[in-house]
């Protein structure tokens, strides 16, 4: 990712000559007459694609490594991802009451009722539930 936040610095600075010097795809005209004003440095200039930022080779080689870093970023995360989506949730913690929802309520209705119902309210808020041994284990997703 370091990689790519220094990619992204270095293209947003390779874009400033495009917003200095005159480019031939918004204003040819100007890109000539830069060239007359300056004739010293214009020539230099125009051999280092100042003209034509967008579409230098060099430009193109940033943006193409950026990409490609970002891909090389994001697959291998996207796989851990798809893995703990398809994972059972974790454990049942031993302290509850650490929880911010963390509600008791005392019934006289039978353990496996209260688990049937509690699945039914998770559920019904896109928890996934998996119940064993009348404990319950949620996580949203």
């Amino acid at each position: 990712m370091r990689v790519a936040l220094l990619l992204l610095f270095l293209l947003a600075v390779a874009a400033v000559p495009g917003s200095v010097f005159p480019q031939r795809g918004a204003n040819p005209a100007d890109v000539i007459a830069y060239l007359d004003e300056h004739r010293t440095i214009g020539p230099w200039l125009d051999r280092l694609s100042m003209f034509d930022v967008y579409s230098a080779p060099w430009f193109a080689a940033i943006y193409l490594l950026l990409f490609i870093s970002l891909i090389g970023c994001v697959v291998p995360r996207s796989v851990q991802h798809a893995q703990a989506i398809r994972a059972r949730p974790p454990a049942v913690p031993r302290n509850l009451g650490r929880f911010r929802d963390h509600r008791a309520v005392k019934t006289v209705a039978e353990p496996a009722a209260v688990v049937d119902v509690a699945r039914a309210a998770l559920k019904g808020r896109w928890w996934r539930v998996d119940a064993t041994d009348s404990t319950i284990a949620a996580e949203k997703g």
